[in-house]
């Protein structure tokens, strides 16, 4: 199973600084990815409440960077790290202007991006960036359209319900062909057959394994009904620890517990079937040098179990 690790693109650690000492640390220690997450408001009443227990949106997201823009700065001072975000809100942009930027990483990286998408869960960010919030299914779908024919055609051109692109020629093509894996974030049945339909790949949060891996047969058997094969599919992993300084009883991990049960997770996770996990110290009240700290005893944990 692969590892990754969170880049301080949120909070107190978002310079550069903190990105150029996380990126070159994290391939010193083994780790095969680095991952960066969206935001575009941290809206003082959101319109929804934030997906966790308390429905509170962490402080650290007041603090953020682009993630793309992030990822270039990883990508210049790392050689080998594949490149990820978790989650990036596609749907904020038009489908000709993410292809490019895509695209752009992609090269500039030497093809080691992953492009994990997402929806995002506040209404507020879509009213900010004037897309509508209703529709956003719809939207994706014609997003990865666009997507795939701007990767894979030197001329192209769209007319879709939502996008209209004159035929033009794409002289820029990805380092990776026919171009980077495109991960979704999605929970909801229809979420989980369109990533066995037509992505490559999953991008869940942590739960219990049992659970993990019945909404993974549920992608992996509409992979099979749409004559795909459901083994070229990839899952990451996304962990955000509540690390707790005694052990605490097994039915609150993954959401709560020490570095050791976080440790034993992994272990599990990779037993049962998980291709890649990263964790994401930064909502964690740690120091820069105390995730990094963390970091360590994490991936060498896990390593050597």
């Amino acid at each position: 199973m692969r590892l990754g690790l969170a880049l301080p693109t949120f909070g107190p650690d978002a310079r550069p600084e903190g990105i150029l000492r996380v990126s070159r640390t994290a391939e010193e220690m083994g780790y095969d990815s680095l991952w960066t997450g969206d935001r575009v408001l941290a809206p003082l009443v959101p319109g929804a409440p934030y997906p966790s227990a308390d429905g509170v949106m962490p402080r650290v997201y007041e603090n953020h960077m682009d993630p793309l823009v992030a990822l270039t700065f990883a990508a210049s001072h790392t050689t080998r790290v594949r490149l990820g975000t978790s989650t990036l809100n596609g749907l904020w942009q038009p489908p000709i202007m993410l292809a490019r930027s895509l695209t752009t990483l992609d090269v500039l990286s030497g093809g080691r991006l992953s492009v994990g998408l997402g929806l995002g869960w506040m209404p507020d960010e879509y009213a900010a960036v004037s897309v509508p919030w209703k529709g956003r299914g719809a939207r994706l779908d014609e997003t990865l359209d666009v997507l795939r024919e701007y990767w894979t055609s030197d001329v192209f051109s769209h007319e879709g319900p939502l996008f209209t692109i004159p035929e033009t020629v794409v002289g820029l093509k990805p380092g990776q062909r026919p171009g980077p894996p495109v991960l979704l974030a999605a929970f909801t049945p229809s979420g989980l057959r369109r990533i066995g339909r037509r992505l490559d790949g999953w991008l869940p949060v942590a739960m219990p394994l049992p659970a993990l891996m019945g909404m993974w047969d549920v992608i992996r058997k509409a992979a099979v009904e749409a004559e795909r094969d459901p083994a070229a599919l990839h899952m990451a992993l996304r962990v955000n620890p509540e690390l707790t300084d005694s052990r605490t009883d097994p039915e609150r991990m993954p959401w709560a517990g020490t570095i050791d049960q976080y440790i034993d997770y992994a272990r599990a996770a990779a037993e049962a079937g998980v291709h890649e996990l990263f964790v994401d110290f930064g909502q964690t009240p740690a120091t820069l040098a105390e995730r990094i700290d963390l970091a360590g005893r994490f991936i060498e944990g896990v390593r050597r179990g």
